[in-house]
């Protein structure tokens, strides 16, 4: 009981590789419409997309690196790099495409983009890739 009125954190490491974990299984899922050519079409239909010369460009572009970074944030492989591509492109979702109305329309881009944020800053917690390949080593000592 003692605990949960506490102000310092509890198990810090492994909430955020479960959130990181969680959200990278979620985005490779709305990523991997990029493989479904129809929902793409149907993406370039939309008014923000239908005066460029190529429309279906940009959703091509967002469904894909939906998918690569919730490859990097599953694994935990390069997270920070991952995490702040998924805070450039929810915002561009976000405040360019949904126009800023995160608040009723575009939650799910703007809940995004905060994990985003959460994992830039706190990194990818316990039970990443990034802890194995970046761990510090221990610098060999030289005797005189």
């Amino acid at each position: 009981m003692k605990s949960l009125f506490s102000p310092l954190p509890s198990n810090t490491k492994t909430i955020v590789a479960f959130l990181r974990i969680t959200v990278g299984a979620l985005l490779l899922y709305h990523g991997a419409e990029v493989f479904n050519q129809a929902q793409i079409k149907e993406y370039g239909q939309w008014n923000a997309f239908k005066n460029f010369s190529s429309p279906t460009l940009l959703p091509y572009f967002g469904k894909a690196t939906e998918f690569l970074c919730g490859l990097l944030l599953l694994l935990g492989l390069f997270t920070r790099i991952g995490a702040l591509v998924l805070i450039l492109s929810m915002a561009y979702i976000t405040f360019k495409i949904g126009h800023g109305k995160f608040w009723q329309d575009d939650q799910h881009p703007f809940m995004f983009l905060l994990f985003g944020l959460l994992f830039f800053f706190t990194g990818p917690g316990k039970w990443s890739l990034d802890n194995i390949i970046f761990k510090p080593r221990p610098k060999y000592t030289t005797y005189k």
